[in-house]
């Protein structure tokens, strides 16, 4: 590798509180030539907090592909760049990946500077099994694809860990309960900020604490407990089972689907409409 080649600097920051740093990332802020950021506002005023002044470059979503080849360059030619996202660690659910992996093809030296993660602050604390875990990240907005993914990750055993906007985390968290029943969660909000909030007990509970207040604000990280055995069930078992009861037993759909929702802790109303549109899909 060419010594004259500047470094990546994957540096994590706060998720809230600004003294959530760690002594080398500071040192790195202050030492590197550019500061690549996901907002340069708020990584400007990170910054000022501790008294550090750096050139600062935007690079989020929107422009990364453009930024790329002008960052590669100057690295190319000696220059430091050090990458950061809004909150947490870059290219975790942030943006950050694409830049990186250009470096790595270009036998760019891409150096992690670890500390923050939303993820693994929620986990430390939410009481659920901590040795296997699934980092989702954030679920697709729209319902079918959310749906599809749930079922995808119905039978998996590790603690499941997602992200989620205020405005989607009702939703989100009905459609859990759709596809996986009634399983024990945490919800993290607002995590090392001055109105922290943990909510744990089962989905219906916390999804009834959250209808209780008429806004909420704060990114959500979620996690949910994995599959226990017989506990869980996936949605592909409930269609499997309801469309065997039709042909078989010729059961009434809101008598069908009221035993299947209470064998497995599902909403009677969604199995209902599952069951509905199953029984008139076979009529054709």
């Amino acid at each position: 590798m060419n010594n004259k080649k500047g470094k990546l600097y994957v540096v994590s920051t706060p998720i809230g509180n600004k003294d959530d740093i760690t002594l080398r990332a500071l040192g790195i802020l202050g030492s590197a030539d550019i500061v690549a950021a996901e907002d340069t506002r708020n990584t400007g005023q990170l910054l000022a907090h501790h008294n550090i002044r750096a050139k600062l470059v935007s690079c989020h979503e929107h422009n990364e592909t453009e930024r790329i080849p002008s960052l590669i360059d100057k690295l190319e030619r000696g220059v430091s760049v050090a990458l950061v996202s809004d909150a947490g660690t870059p290219s975790v659910s942030d943006p950050g990946y694409r830049l990186v992996k250009e470096a790595i093809t270009n036998e760019i030296c891409v150096v992690p500077v670890p500390g923050v993660s939303a993820a693994i602050t929620a986990l430390s604390v939410a009481g659920l099994p901590t040795d296997t875990f699934v980092f989702a990240g954030f679920p697709p907005k729209k319902k079918g694809k959310r749906l599809k993914l749930l079922e995808r990750l119905a039978s998996t055993s590790g603690t499941l860990v997602f992200y989620e906007s205020p405005k989607r985390i009702l939703a989100f968290i009905e459609d859990i309960m759709q596809v996986m029943g009634n399983r024990q969660g945490v919800l993290a909000r607002e995590m090392t900020k001055l109105h922290e909030e943990f909510l744990r007990g089962d989905l219906s509970h916390i999804l009834g604490t959250l209808k209780e207040r008429p806004s909420l604000k704060g990114e959500c990280t979620l996690l949910i407990m994995g599959c226990q055995g017989e506990e869980a069930v996936s949605m592909v078992m409930v269609r499997s089972e309801i469309e065997k009861e039709l042909k078989i037993t010729g059961t009434r759909v809101s008598e069908l689907s009221k035993r299947i929702a209470k064998k497995y802790g599902l909403p009677k109303k969604a199995i209902y409409e599952e069951a509905l549109k199953i029984n008139s899909s076979s009529k054709f």
